[in-house]
């Protein structure tokens, strides 16, 4: 747990003190954020707000993990393993590495452009289905060599599994690998896109990341504390994952990251975490749902990135097929903006909608726990 509190802890101060950095930087380079022509009226006066802020909590999160690590070192009853980086660590944060620099690609061709439209739909593509493709062939095909003092192999878990997940591993409905990774990148697009759209008012994506984040640091951690790796551990009911305190320690460096950034990204943002943010938030929790074995547990906790996703969705179909629109403007959160709604007040509600999602989550998470344990 320390370790997870130093890495919370540091990636909170560098996010925190580097962001007006990054904000000076970005604003000298005149790397400010294209505003739709189409959009809500309001957003006119955002323009030119500096963006790719999501390189500073992406930064700070790296920097976090390598404290956390190094207070790892301080304990040594920990097995060596565990102190070490592992795959886990380079399947979780280069999903948010890369995913993000997709990200940071398309803000790139929108500050140079001077326009909203970046790097086109099939660009964005194919990059996020080569990150996805990589990072789950990595967490598909590299077990754990855990062993204990005799030798003998206590893990031999991957970071992704061949069977799909709610709670734990669903044994039922197990697919191939090559169906495994198909399904990661599915995930890996959902999630990517899910937090992009959700990223449109000052705050909101960064506030609901933050409470996913956390919610997949207790799981993470909850499942270390009852991990089947662990000789230590002698109840029959545990889970059966790989490196769970390496994710605890990695989703709580990036939630406490996007906690210091959001000080500053909080209505008026002074800077946007642009889609280098958003990619990059998205990768990293697709990763957490993979690693955790929850996948479909995502769309529940990911509540609100999902309900606006499906806003746009509906409202595409809508309009191909009956010319109609169903709401004033897609995403949802601009709907509410041309009802008459303040930012703030938006901001705040969706926010307890993700609240209410991770909470029913959590709830179904250890409930079921608790059922096994009975």
């Amino acid at each position: 747990m320390r370790a997870v509190i130093v890495a919370v802890g540091v990636a909170f101060i560098v996010s925190l003190f580097c962001t007006p950095i990054a904000i000076k930087v970005f604003t000298r380079l005149k790397a400010g954020q294209p505003i739709r022509t189409d959009g809500p009226a309001m957003h006119q006066g955002k323009k030119g707000t500096p963006t790719m802020g999501g390189v500073v909590f992406i930064l700070a999160t790296v920097i976090a993990y390598v404290a956390g690590h190094l207070a790892l070192t301080t304990l040594p009853d920990l097995q060596i393993a565990q102190v070490e980086p592992t795959i886990t660590a380079l399947v979780l944060l280069g999903l948010m590495v890369f995913s993000g620099a997709v990200g940071f690609l398309d803000d790139f061709l929108k500050v140079r452009k001077r326009n909203s439209a970046g790097l086109n739909k099939r660009g964005k593509l194919l990059g996020q289905i080569l990150v996805g493709a990589v990072f789950g062939v990595v967490a598909l095909y590299f077990p754990s060599t855990m062993t204990d003092a005799t030798g003998r192999a206590t893990n031999t878990e991957t970071v992704g599994s061949t069977t799909l997940s709610f709670i734990r591993d669903i044994d039922a409905l197990e697919v191939s690998k090559v169906g495994a990774v198909i399904i990661f990148i599915f995930v890996v697009m959902a999630a990517t896109n899910g937090v992009n759209l959700t990223d449109g008012l000052d705050g909101l994506a960064t506030g609901a990341s933050v409470m996913v984040l956390a919610a997949y640091a207790l799981i993470a951690f909850w499942q270390y504390r009852h991990w089947c790796a662990d000789p230590s551990y002698t109840q029959p009911y545990c889970y059966s994952v790989r490196d769970p305190l390496e994710i605890a320690l990695i989703a709580g460096a990036a939630a406490g990251a996007c906690v210091g950034f959001l000080w500053w990204n909080t209505s008026p943002a002074r800077i946007f975490m642009g889609d280098t943010g958003a990619l990059g938030l998205g990768g990293l929790i697709a990763g957490m749902a993979m690693s955790t074995r929850t996948i479909l547990l995502l769309p529940i906790i990911g509540g609100l990135f999902v309900i606006i996703t499906m806003s746009v969705v509906i409202q595409i179909i809508s309009f191909k097929t009956t010319g109609k629109r169903v709401f004033r403007m897609s995403p949802l959160q601009h709907h509410f903006e041309l009802a008459g709604w303040s930012e703030v007040n938006i901001v705040v509600r969706f926010w307890i909608i993700a609240g209410i999602g991770v909470a029913i989550a959590l709830g179904l998470f250890y409930s079921e726990f608790l059922a096994n344990m009975t």
